[in-house]
């Protein structure tokens, strides 16, 4: 199983093993919506049914379930099966895809808690300037201490002369 022209296998890829679960698409949001029974997605990946079974098995994904116990697979269910296939065609064995996935989901969490401390980060520097702002406006309305002597003005009072 090839990857579709137009990139790289791992630029191509764009769902797999999402927060919610070590390997399912139990999580909210576009894609986790199990829809296509085993052979169409089979079909749609270019790969055999038996070959998803036994990805299932090796704990690569969990795709969704009906209440009868019938697989449904999602979108990313099918990203991760062509991802997979990818990986395979590269020379990876199913032990090391498995690897490749777990360290590309771990990426992809500590991309967005890099995402989101680099926003916490903005917010802090612009409480900064504010206070930094506020603190200037407050010592412009009363002199300030010079802290080497102790004396309001910022300079040493000079002795008067008899």
């Amino acid at each position: 199983m090839a990857a579709s022209d137009g990139g790289t296998p791992a630029e191509e890829y764009d769902g797999g093993l999402s927060a919610s679960g070590a390997h399912g698409t139990s999580g909210a949001g576009p894609g986790t919506r199990g829809v296509y029974a085993i052979s169409v997605a089979a079909e749609l990946v270019g790969t055999g049914q038996q070959n998803i079974r036994q990805y299932e098995r090796k704990g690569l994904l969990t795709p969704g379930r009906t209440d009868g116990g019938t697989r449904r697979y999602s979108e990313n269910d099918l990203a991760t099966l062509r991802r997979i296939g990818a990986l395979l065609d590269e020379g990876l064995n199913l032990a090391g895809v498995k690897l490749v996935l777990e360290l590309e989901a771990e990426n992809r969490g500590l991309t967005e808690d890099n995402k989101g401390l680099a926003d916490d980060n903005r917010g802090l520097r612009e409480d900064n300037r504010g206070l930094r702002k506020d603190l200037k406006e407050a010592r412009g309305a009363e002199p300030r201490t010079d802290s080497a002597t102790g004396h309001r003005g910022g300079t040493a009072p000079t002795q008067e002369q008899p």
